[in-house]
């Protein structure tokens, strides 16, 4: 975040841009600075309501000044913008999509909220309401016509029937009409242009048929019309709050602020956006963690099920990392700040869950183009159709009511909402289990590989060795191996430093020498752990060679060396085994020595398996499997495997990964079992049917619908019925729960469903 101080803001509240009305103060603390050195805000755009809708926004904010980057997000209805830098006014880009009939409005970063949802919701509560009291006084009215009401007593009828239907109109079209008048003042068409025309000219006839005393009037045709298209907006809205709440939940996730420690001593109660790096927060029980940071004081048990899927308490003390959003249970702690909000990990995990639907996979381009054509297609269609029934019948009313139907059956909402809901109902899912997606056309991908690469150590196991053998036989030899080990950094020596039991030894004149190992005086006597042929030289016998393990001797004692081995990451077999099973090819490619390679091998089955990999030949293996056909997944966690992740059809990294390894990564997985992987593609899978389902549903209600407006068998109301049913339909299909055969079981699964 950028953020200015006291007197700057009081000076900048002061001063009102021009047109924009945003004042500078309020606009630098929605604007974070990214990685990348550039700004970065958000917008929220309620205007944004189908597939053609992002394609207008996104091309409306293509040139527009200070804007490097911009992608519509149709579940928010929001755009996330990138500008220049983060000292770039956004004022631009809101004056142009306001021009283009899209009003917006910079909101804040740092917690993705839904008041605006929310009041568009019980906006569109209370036009149903003022819809539905018209409709059932109008059909009323409309029955005793039907029944044979004349003369005098139907023009009665008529005209309270009039007096009824044009303020709910008025009324209760206004989400329709607001809508329309915008895009079409921005000099484009939308999907509300036909809606309101269709209602607009059945009330039209209808008050003119009723000043002539004409026998036929649709005031009961245009106000049930508002209604049942009324209803299925609610409902859509409904579902879209729905399918987005994986993201919105976040919020509730976030703390609102922390108590600082002073250097005094003193407490001060600080708002999220003014803590800082190296402050010193207190937590006390009960509270979740602000911000990224690590404990520096008091000892508790943690609740990090928001980080692993594990809801068991975790004891944390001095030293153990923090993320923002997990829950402090039992002890009160001091921790040190580490990162802002606007940088913690529930702020990534925020706008990864965000990214979700934003991808542009194939499914999505297909749907965008298709929702293009819709306003000229439509308004074509429904002129031709009225012209044509004209010619053939000779009767312009009947031939305006079937074009009516025409104009509001054909809707685009079902195609366009077929891929982005389906994508962020995916990313709910898999956060659910631990796992978070980047990028919606990452899981079309995921979805359809057919070969799997792991790297070895930090992902098939959990790259810390463990000893399991060898070392000294008396424990008075071990606690002061295990001494020396915890002066010292080296993978082996924490495995090493783990047996320690009962107080530390003493130990003068420590040192270590690199390449070597570490060296010191315990009693007088030199003691040495590291390399077995430099341990040696102050030995008096025993094992010399043979072993690859690190060696230990007290000065004029035999040599002793410990056996270490990699620790298989949870459920890694079972999850590799699966993927075999289901027709994967899986390989296992690393860096390491054959011997460290093939030990896990003799462990896991896999189709193939390579050591002595450099990051230039795993880039090399993973072309020649792209030049082979294959659709390679990528699992690794290192700095050296970053390029690869990138290099592959589709990656993943564990959490503990490398900053560069899961930047790289299209998913992360926060969990520590090997069936995240596993899980991520049966969800990808099954995001991919649906998002299959959803086109066909779309494409066979248009093939189905049009035909029947256009050859007069649909009359208004069963349109608006029509297109209504089918997006919910489509959005109810996304949305729907995971089903599994009678007493199936979660594979592998360790976060709850």
């Amino acid at each position: 975040m950028t953020f200015c101080d006291t007197s700057t803001q009081l000076a900048d509240d002061r001063d009102e841009r021009a047109g924009g009305g945003i004042r500078r103060a309020e606009r630098l603390g929605r604007v974070e600075r990214g990685p990348d050195g550039r700004g970065h805000c958000r917008l929220s755009v309620p205007g944004i309501s189908c597939g053609k809708c992002i394609g207008a926004v996104e091309r409306a904010l293509s040139d527009c000044e200070g804007v490097v980057a911009a992608r519509a997000n149709l579940t928010l209805r929001q755009v996330a913008i990138t500008l220049r830098d983060p000292e770039t006014d956004p004022a631009p880009a809101i004056e142009r999509l306001g021009a283009q009939g899209y009003p917006a409005t910079l909101i804040d970063l740092a917690a993705p909220g839904d008041a605006q949802a929310d009041d568009a919701a019980r906006f569109l509560l209370r036009c149903l309401a003022v819809a539905g009291f018209g409709a059932t006084n109008v059909m009323l009215l409309s029955v005793s016509v039907w029944a044979g009401a004349e003369g005098a007593a139907r023009d009665v009828f008529h005209a309270v029937s009039a007096l009824i239907a044009v303020p709910v109109v008025a009324y209760a079209g206004r989400p329709f009409f607001a809508s329309a008048l915008t895009a079409l003042r921005g000099g484009r068409l939308n999907m509300d242009v036909p809606i309101s025309l269709a209602v607009l000219l059945a009330t039209a006839i209808s008050l003119v048929e009723t000043a002539m005393r004409g026998p036929h009037v649709y005031f009961d045709a245009a106000v049930v019309l508002l209604f049942f298209l009324l209803v299925g907006r609610y409902l859509d809205q409904l579902m879209r709050a729905k399918a987005r709440s994986a993201v919105t939940s976040l919020a509730r996730l976030a703390s609102r602020g922390a108590m600082r420690e002073r250097p005094d001593g003193t407490d001060v109660y600080l708002a999220l956006d003014d803590i800082r790096p190296d402050m010193v927060l207190r937590i006390a029980p009960g509270e979740r963690i602000p911000v990224d940071g690590c404990i520096v004081g008091g000892a508790t048990d943690l609740d990090r099920s928001l980080v692993t899927g594990e809801h068991a308490p975790v004891p944390a003390g001095p030293g153990v990392a923090l993320e923002a959003g997990i829950l402090n249970l039992t002890g009160a702690i001091r921790m040190r700040v580490l990162r802002p909000a606007g940088d913690s990990f529930l702020a990534e995990v925020a706008r990864m869950l965000e990214a979700a639907e934003q991808g542009r996979g194939a499914y999505v381009r297909i749907a965008d183009r298709a929702a293009r054509l819709y306003a000229p297609v439509v308004h074509l269609l429904a002129a031709l159709t009225f012209v044509g029934w004209v010619v053939a019948t000779g009767e312009w009313y009947p031939s305006l009511f079937i074009a009516i139907s025409a104009l509001i059956i054909t809707c685009p909402c079902a195609l366009g909402l077929a891929v982005p809901v389906v994508h962020v109902a995916a990313a709910g899912r898999l956060f659910r289990q631990g796992i978070m997606m980047k990028d919606g056309s990452g899981l079309e991908r995921l979805a359809t590989i057919d070969c799997v690469v792991f790297d070895k150590t930090g992902t098939v196991t959990t790259g810390t060795p463990v000893v399991t053998g060898g070392g000294p036989d008396a424990a008075e030899g071990l606690a002061v191996a295990a001494a020396l080990a915890t002066r010292s950094l080296h993978p082996a020596s924490r495995a090493i430093a783990a047996l320690a039991d009962g107080p530390p030894v003493p130990v003068d004149d420590l040192r270590e020498t690199p390449g070597c190992g570490i060296e010191g005086v315990v009693e007088g006597r030199r003691a040495r752990l590291g390399r077995p042929d430099w341990v040696a030289e102050i030995a008096t016998g025993g094992q010399r060679s043979g072993s690859a393990g690190p060696a230990f001797a007290l000065e004029g004692g035999p040599l002793k060396t410990f056996t270490l081995s990699e620790t298989l990451r949870d459920g890694a077999a079972e999850a590799v085994a699966a993927l075999r099973a289901a027709g994967m090819q899986v390989e296992l490619l690393s860096g390491d020595s054959a011997g460290a390679v093939e030990a896990v091998a003799r462990k896991i089955p896999f189709d193939h398996v390579r050591h002595g990999a450099t990051p230039a030949d795993k880039i090399a293996h993973l072309k020649a499997l792209q030049a082979e056909g294959r659709r390679a997944l990528m699992v690794g966690d290192g700095l050296n495997d970053a390029a690869a992740l990138a290099a592959a059809h589709v990656s993943m990294a564990p959490g503990s990964a490398s900053d560069a390894g899961r930047m790289a990564a299209d998913f992360v997985f926060t969990r520590e079992a090997m069936g995240a992987v596993t899980d991520a593609r049966r969800i990808a899978r099954r995001a991919a049917r649906q998002v299959r389902q959803n086109f066909g549903i779309a494409i066979a209600y248009n093939c189905i619908a049009i035909p029947l407006a256009v050859a007069g068998y649909v009359t208004p109301l069963v349109a608006a019925i029509a297109m209504s049913g089918s997006s919910i339909v489509v959005v109810a299909n996304s949305i729907r729960p995971e089903r599994r055969a009678p007493g199936a079981a979660p594979a592998m699964r360790s976060a709850p469903a």
